[in-house]
């Protein structure tokens, strides 16, 4: 069972946020509010080394469609209007909104085979981050969590884990130390990575050693996990706060011709920040792009939404492959399912589990090439079905996570890395 904070601890630590701590105390609420307890257990590490450093995960929110992207069925009926293209790579074809990721076809592996059993949208979600259903008694942490956990730098100031544009599953039973740090809008400043008002660098410091001074104190009346959690989480605030490295948050000093190739939206510039913030160090970086939901409609929506995923992930690529980077960086572009290859009466798709596509580059990914496949309407799995504890399983391969590591649940329940139904998915490799 999850813990729940003590009710007049929370409400003191509000008040000290906004009388105190200021500037940093946004930064520290935003993760304390959003996890469960710290486990403090420390982290093992990967019992084998590392083939990618870091990973970038693009979630598609609402579930695109397979047919309209990464799996196009230009001799079906089910294709609508949309036609294949080529790709860099010999025999890869997507569909027409995807020119960009077309072009970068040589480092794709295309997963065609997606068999999952979940269709409703919040299951579907957890599912493909965490790797497991959800069971309503145990918050698994989800795939940024348990990176951050096997992979953090102690040393770095910025957070192992950032998530832009949208609400992630978080730290679970890992709890504060490795939930995400949210951005919520990255075409716009980060919030709170500056003094308040009137506060400058001498009097910032007062506070600090007031808010330190009122923390030992309460951790002497209420000591455990919780009072541990806020305690660090205020100490990696400051530390983040007063860093060089914030300045990855930063797209000013981008051209504006790159700017305009990831695309003038919250994706586009997401995914540009992505690559600045593995490139300082960052562990993983979510971000994410919604409005996939296409049950009416399907076309016209599939053209704005994989309009802004092309220029987003096709540009995110070839600048990683252009910096040297995409060797070490893992590209994976995960959604909640697919959709129907059939179109409905309102021409739109409605939501389809099993024979739905991803795909990955980069790190030790063998690119150019397809794994799976599904019959010619893209009405049934005729090759190689991929589960979400495969694809989960293999990312961590990826990484050089050991998949066998265990965590507690704060009532002692161990929950394994990966599902031990999970399987590497050689193909990739």
């Amino acid at each position: 069972m999850r813990k729940h904070m003590n009710p007049r601890f929370n409400l003191s630590r509000r008040h000290l946020l906004k009388s105190a701590a200021c500037g940093f105390g946004h930064l520290a609420l935003s993760s304390i509010l959003n996890a469960a307890p710290e486990n403090v257990l420390a982290p093992k590490p990967p019992q084998h080394p590392a083939r990618a450093k870091r990973v970038i995960f693009l979630f598609m929110q609402g579930g695109p469609s397979q047919v309209d992207t990464f799996d196009p069925k230009p001799d079906s009926k089910n294709a609508g209007p949309l036609k294949a293209i080529k790709t860099s790579a010999k025999g890869l074809f997507l569909s027409e909104l995807l020119p960009r990721i077309a072009d970068q076809g040589k480092h794709l592996a295309v997963i065609r085979s997606m068999a999952t059993r979940e269709a409703a949208h919040e299951r579907a979600r957890y599912l493909l981050h965490t790797g497991y259903a959800p069971s309503g008694t145990v918050r698994h942490p989800d795939l940024g969590a348990l990176v951050s956990q096997a992979c953090a730098d102690p040393k770095l100031e910025l957070p192992a884990y950032v998530s832009i544009g949208g609400r992630s599953i978080g730290g679970g039973v890992l709890g504060v130390e490795h939930s995400p740090f949210s951005v919520d809008d990255p075409t716009r400043p980060v919030s709170n990575l500056g003094y308040a008002m009137g506060v400058d660098a001498k009097r910032f410091r007062k506070r600090r050693r007031l808010l330190d001074a009122i923390e030992r104190q309460f951790a002497k009346q209420h000591p455990g996990d919780e009072t541990v959690g806020h305690t660090q989480v205020y100490a990696k605030a400051d530390r983040m706060m007063h860093s060089a490295r914030v300045k990855a948050f930063d797209l000013s000093g981008e051209s504006q011709t790159l700017k305009d190739a990831y695309g003038a939206n919250r994706f586009g510039q997401g995914c540009l920040m992505a690559r600045r913030l593995v490139e300082t160090g960052v562990k993983i970086v979510e971000v994410q792009l919604g409005g996939w939901d296409t049950h009416q409609d399907n076309f016209t929506a599939n053209r704005r939404n994989a309009g802004m995923l092309d220029a987003g992930m096709g540009t995110l690529i070839g600048d990683l492959a252009s910096r040297d980077l995409l060797s070490k960086t893992l590209v994976l572009l995960i959604t909640e399912f697919g959709r129907t290859p059939r179109i409905n009466d309102n021409d739109g798709r409605d939501h389809w589990a099993n024979g739905w596509s991803v795909a990955m580059a980069g790190g030790p990914v063998q690119g150019g090439r397809v794994i799976g496949g599904t019959n010619g309407d893209g009405t049934k799995v005729t090759k190689r079905p991929i589960t979400a504890q495969d694809l989960v399983a293999s990312t961590f391969h990826a990484m050089g996570v050991d998949a066998a590591r265990i965590n507690d649940t704060p009532n002692g329940r161990p929950i394994r890395v990966v599902d031990v139904a999970g399987n590497v998915i050689p193909e990739l490799f």
